[in-house]
């Protein structure tokens, strides 16, 4: 095993972030005087673009009646006879 961890790609340096890579701090969106990237952090660089909606698939329709409903006029009127 230990063959095979030498051959492995070294791990790269990670470069520290600071929040003027920020988007917001490049935009002047933020408001925030932290000394390290808060949790919204995103690279100045990025496109705020919203996550990727599901795709709407509608359903076939294989049963008529609904598993349940409510029950008809006659019905309740009969119950309280």
């Amino acid at each position: 095993m230990a063959s095979r961890q030498s051959e492995r790609a070294p791990k790269r340096a990670t470069r520290k972030v600071s929040c003027e890579d920020c988007f917001f701090r490049a935009n002047l969106l933020c408001a925030l005087a932290l000394e390290e990237p808060c949790a919204t952090f995103r690279p100045k660089d990025a496109q705020l673009k919203p996550p990727r909606q599901l795709r709407l698939v509608f359903r076939q329709e294989g049963r008529t009646r609904a598993a349940w409903s409510f029950p008809s006029a006659q019905e309740q009127a009969a119950l309280h006879v």
